[in-house]
């Protein structure tokens, strides 16, 4: 009896040692933590950038800028415009950190500025408009020559109605006005050299492309260029050959008229500046860049 007595104590006993308090689980996430994917820009970037140059690019810019600033909030980035001229000068200069050209780099340019590095963020082409009141079914490269070169002053004579020709252009320095004499108003002399048959002298000259689309928009009988980027209803688009101004037809390689439009800077960019150039030729910037020009990605 007294060895079950004791049999039972000691089960006792064992079971109120299993019954004791349990150790608490160390704590852990209800949820997996969630990772973030990389932002386009890199992080912690802060500081200032200033931009000049091509009133082609200049709008471009702007949109590619505010969407720059607000990926990384501690940057501030201002543009201004002036022309192609202006944007070369100014950045082979350092005045400025990025420079905007809406074409090609000339020889003598890299000649006063050889440190220039160039980077060509998009494609622009460059369309022929006319007031609204005149109405042609298409024109030539010849013909557009011929016009702007005051040789053809009657849009009677290029199947349009008897009025006389307003010329409207840009002015000297103009990046647009630049490729649009080395796309349309170059040509072979006798001797096959390369010449550029002199803008019309009593054109109306301007100061930027939204100057240009304001006054043929409003001037009767008015003929110009302007980039694709500032094509809208107020104003006429003529085709080239038979083929409309189209970013499609750019690609395609049917519509001839059409021009790099470049960043530029005083050597190696730096790092707030390369990181800008990084993303516009990333694929959020060149989202942006497909909006109203053509991508080079």
């Amino acid at each position: 009896m007294r060895r079950v007595f004791l049999l039972t104590l000691v089960m006792a006993t064992l079971l109120l040692s299993a019954c004791g308090p349990t150790p608490e689980p160390s704590a852990v996430p209800t949820k997996p933590v969630a990772t973030q994917p990389p932002a386009p820009a890199q992080a912690g970037l802060s500081g200032q950038l200033q931009l000049a140059g091509s009133t082609t690019v200049q709008p471009l810019a702007e949109k590619l800028a505010e969407a720059f600033m607000k990926l990384n909030p501690q940057v501030t980035i201002e543009v201004q415009g002036g022309g192609s001229s202006v944007g070369v000068t100014s950045a082979g200069e350092g005045t400025v950190d990025i420079g905007m050209a809406s074409r090609e780099v000339k020889s003598s340019e890299l000649e006063k500025f050889p440190n220039l590095k160039v980077f060509t963020i998009a494609y622009d082409g460059i369309a022929i408009v006319t007031n609204p009141g005149i109405k042609l079914s298409s024109l030539s490269k010849e013909q557009v020559q011929a016009i702007f070169a005051g040789e053809i002053t009657n849009f009677k004579d290029v199947g349009g109605p008897d009025a006389a020709i307003v010329v409207v252009s840009r002015e000297e320095g103009s990046g647009t006005r630049a490729a649009f004499e080395e796309l349309v108003m170059e040509y072979k002399d006798a001797a096959g050299e390369k010449k550029v048959k002199p803008i019309y002298e009593k054109a109306l000259l301007q100061q930027s492309n939204g100057q240009v689309r304001t006054t043929v928009a409003t001037t009767p009988n008015s003929i110009g260029y302007l980039s694709f980027g500032f094509l809208d209803e107020s104003i006429t688009p003529v085709p080239i050959d038979g083929v409309a101004p189209t970013v499609d037809n750019v690609k395609n390689g049917s519509y001839p008229i059409f021009r790099p439009l470049n960043m530029l800077t005083n050597g190696e960019p730096k790092p707030l500046a390369r990181a800008f150039l990084d993303f516009i030729l990333s694929p959020a910037g060149q989202e942006i860049v497909a909006e109203s020009y053509i991508t080079v990605k």
